[in-house]
C-alpha cells in the first residue's frame, strides 16, 4: 500500500513539474509552511532563474516563524523577496468577520501581483492543495477574482502526499505542523489588533519552548484557551503551573486547557 501511495504521489509530481514549466516564469507565494516550501522547491527545479518566491511580512505571522522561514531559503538557496504589508490598514481585517480571510488574501496578492507585474513574471502560483477543499476558506474566492494559480491543487496533491515527496526531497518542513494567520485565534467579531496578535504570538512562544510543537492559543477576552493535542495533556498537566505562569504574565486573567485537544479552524463557522 505504501508502494502504492509512493508512485501515486510521483505521478502527481510529474504533473506539476509540467505544468510548472507551462507558467515560464512564475512567482511563488511563500510562507515557511509545508505546501509553499514543496512548491518552492519544485517550482525552482523546473525553472531555476524564471523562479522567485515573495514572503509577506506583517503582524499576520510571529516573528519566530518569520525567521524560521527566512532562515530555511537561505539554507537552501531559494531566491525570495521579502514584502513588509500593514494587513490591519484593512478595516474588515480589523473588524473581524468570517470575510476576514478574504480581505487578508486579497491584499497580499494584490500586492504580490503588483511587484509580479513590475518584475515581468507571467505566473503568481501559492500552495493550495486538494486537501483544503474540505476547510473554510474564504480566501479561495479572493485568489480565484484576481486569477492565481494553486498548482498542488490542479494536479490533486493532497497534504499527506506532499509531506512523502517533501521528505523525499530532504526538506526540513515535511513533518512541520500545520500553520495558520495569528488572527485564526480570534473569535469573528472581536477587533484585531497588532497588541492581540502579538500576546497570541508570545503565548505560543512560550508553549513551544516547553516543547509543545502543535499548539494553539485562542483568546476569549482575558481568557487564553490552549489546544494541544490530547496525546500531550499528562504531560502538560505537570508543567501546567509554570507554563500558566509565564502566560499569565501577558495580561491574560484566566488560562485554560480545550478538553477537545487540537482541532484546525476550531473558531470557523459551522
Amino acid at each position: 500500500m505504501e508502494k502504492q501511495v509512493i508512485e501515486a504521489a510521483s505521478e502527481k509530481e510529474a504533473q506539476l513539474i509540467k505544468l510548472l514549466k507551462s507558467f515560464n516564469k512564475v512567482l511563488v507565494a511563500f510562507s515557511g509552511g509545508v505546501d509553499s516550501t514543496y512548491l518552492l522547491a519544485v517550482a525552482q527545479e523546473s525553472l531555476a532563474e524564471n523562479c522567485r518566491a515573495v514572503f509577506a511580512r506583517g503582524p499576520m505571522i510571529s516573528s519566530l516563524e518569520e525567521q524560521e522561514a527566512l532562515a530555511m531559503v537561505r539554507d537552501f538557496d531559494f531566491p525570495v523577496e521579502v514584502i513588509d504589508i500593514d494587513i490591519l490598514d484593512l478595516e474588515g481585517f480589523r473588524e473581524n468577520t468570517p470575510e476576514r480571510c478574504y480581505f487578508c488574501k486579497k491584499k497580499l496578492f494584490e500586492t504580490f501581483l503588483d511587484y509580479s507585474e513590475r518584475s515581468g513574471y507571467t505566473a503568481v502560483i501559492e500552495g493550495t492543495n486538494a486537501s483544503d477543499s474540505n476547510d473554510y476558506r474564504p480566501g479561495r474566492r479572493s485568489l480565484q477574482e484576481l486569477g492565481i494559480i494553486s498548482p498542488l491543487l490542479e494536479v490533486g496533491l493532497t497534504k499527506a502526499e506532499i509531506r512523502i515527496l517533501s521528505k523525499s526531497r530532504h526538506l526540513p518542513t515535511w513533518n512541520k505542523p500545520s500553520m495558520a494567520c495569528l488572527a485564526s485565534r480570534v473569535p469573528f467579531g472581536d477587533t484585531i489588533t497588532a497588541e492581540l496578535l502579538n500576546r497570541i504570538a508570545r503565548a505560543e512562544a512560550i508553549l513551544r519552548q516547553k516543547g509543545y510543537l502543535e499548539c494553539r492559543v485562542r483568546v476569549h477576552n482575558d481568557i487564553a484557551r490552549i489546544e494541544i493535542p490530547i496525546d500531550n495533556f499528562s504531560t502538560f498537566l505537570q508543567e501546567r503551573t509554570e507554563v500558566t505562569a509565564s502566560i499569565l504574565t501577558l495580561g491574560f486573567r484566566f488560562v485554560t486547557l480545550d478538553l477537545m485537544g487540537l482541532r484546525s479552524g476550531s473558531l470557523n463557522p459551522i
